[in-house]
């Protein structure tokens, strides 16, 4: 057993060193070299591993063992590092890309539990009304409970076109609630467009992909056509977006800042303060803009809402953010396996940090929804409905009465469901838009 025990500690220093090694190789170029190993606890743990070995009521192949130390050293750090095996980190590579199976969920570990991060646009989750903050306790009848996060994630894939029941708890609902999905091969379709009215556009970033700053540029190019070749403001919605790739959030900041700082990362290296600026020209040449958040906006949303309002390019409308600001890096191993690993914070350009904080809001706003008022059958009462009221003798009396858009803007034809927020950010940008032309 001690020859046992010995060999098993030169396996693991060498396993350590080489851990070092390959990441001193890629972002950590500069380390700690002088720090001496933890022997007593490198010993710790070859009499574990020897133990497991010896004992368990089971064999155990070793490349499972050390893998699941793996996970465990990375899982007890934060709840975004991970060790992605081979499978794991294909479809890392192919979620990027836009295309991927499973139900359309962002998600988390929160106490034991999966947390849902946000639904995403179009997906089996969102049609099933999955919302941000849902705790999942139980995918069909496994309870989460015990499950890593991967376990978890694993379940809920498979087969397109099968069904898989999650059990809910959701913040004030007094029992749990039971939604069955059916899986479908998640196609995210990164930015979407339309004409809001009278030459405002609305964008909506669903996530943060690699062609996202290209194809928000082409989106608002079409929409400065439809509006006759400028637009008056923008409505940028990034509600339940849960982030993506940094380099499409940097461009999609860039894309209406004419110069300065959009976003800066700190961590414990020297290499690990990166800094991303914005280029001349703003495509919207200044007209008003308004982003919507939400608790579902997370990372690369946060980072676009955090530029805009520091450099006061737009105002940010909602609730507060979800508050992820660490940045993960992928450190692939030489196996075809990976380590996703934190290992910086993001900063706003004035400095903010936006981890576990988030973005707050300029003007904060409910998730209420419109709905049409009861018509009393009783008409409002005006001056001009008085007897012997005094005329107006600067203007006509046919111009007294009530104009098409008055009339428009009175009428009992608001629409169930329609949604608040956007209404709100919509009528903010005609105030700005108004304010811009008689400055």
């Amino acid at each position: 057993m001690k020859s046992t025990k010995k060999t098993l500690l030169v396996l693991m220093l060498g396993l350590v060193l080489g851990v070092s090694l390959t990441i001193g190789q890629g972002v950590f170029a500069e380390r700690e070299t002088a720090a001496p190993l933890p022997l007593k606890e490198l010993r710790t743990f070859t009499d574990v591993f020897a133990n497991i070995k010896s004992n368990y009521v089971e064999a155990v192949d070793d490349k499972v063992l050390i893998e699941n130390a793996v996970r465990g050293m990375l899982a007890g750090l934060d709840p975004h590092s991970t060790f992605l095996d081979n499978e794991a980190y294909s479809d890392l590579q192919v979620g990027t890309s836009g295309e991927f199976g499973g139900l359309g969920i962002e998600v988390g570990m929160e106490d034991g539990f999966v947390k849902v991060i946000s639904p995403i646009d179009d997906t089996p989750a969102k049609a099933a009304g999955i919302e941000a903050g849902d705790l999942i306790i139980r995918l069909d009848d496994t309870p989460v409970k015990g499950l890593s996060l991967k376990e978890a994630v694993d379940i809920m894939r498979g087969k397109p076109g099968t069904d898989i029941t999650l059990t809910i708890v959701r913040e004030g609902q007094t029992a749990p609630i039971k939604a069955t999905l059916k899986r479908a091969v998640i196609k995210v379709k990164s930015v979407r467009s339309s004409m809001l009215d009278d030459g405002f556009g609305y964008v909506r970033i669903t996530q943060f992909q690699s062609g996202t700053g290209e194809a928000m540029l082409q989106a608002l190019a079409e929409l400065k056509k439809q509006a006759g070749g400028e637009l008056n403001g923008l409505v940028l919605d990034l509600r339940n977006n849960p982030g993506g790739v940094l380099n499409a959030a940097v461009e999609v900041s860039d894309a209406f800042l004419k110069s300065g700082l959009v976003v800066y990362t700190e961590g414990r290296t020297e290499g690990s303060r990166i800094e991303f600026s914005a280029n001349s020209g703003d495509v919207l040449d200044g007209a008003p803009i308004v982003v919507l958040v939400n608790v579902g906006s997370a990372s690369a949303s946060e980072i676009v809402a955090g530029a805009l309002q520091d450099h006061k390019r737009a105002i940010i409308m909602g609730a507060r953010t979800f508050g992820k600001g660490s940045v993960q890096t992928i450190l692939p191993l030489n196996d075809g396996t990976a380590l996703k690993l934190t290992t910086a914070r993001y900063y706003t350009p004035s400095g903010r940090s936006i981890q576990a904080e988030g973005i707050v809001p300029d003007i904060l706003l409910g998730n209420m929804r419109l709905a049409a008022v009861e018509d009393s059958g009783i008409a409002a009462v005006k001056e001009a409905d008085l007897s012997r009221h005094l005329g107006n003798n600067r203007v006509p009396a046919e111009s007294q009465s009530a104009t098409p858009e008055e009339k428009k803007a009175n009428a009992k034809d608001v629409r169930l469901g329609e949604d608040y927020q956007l209404n709100e950010a919509l009528n903010l940008l005609r105030g700005l838009h108004i304010m811009q032309q008689r400055s």
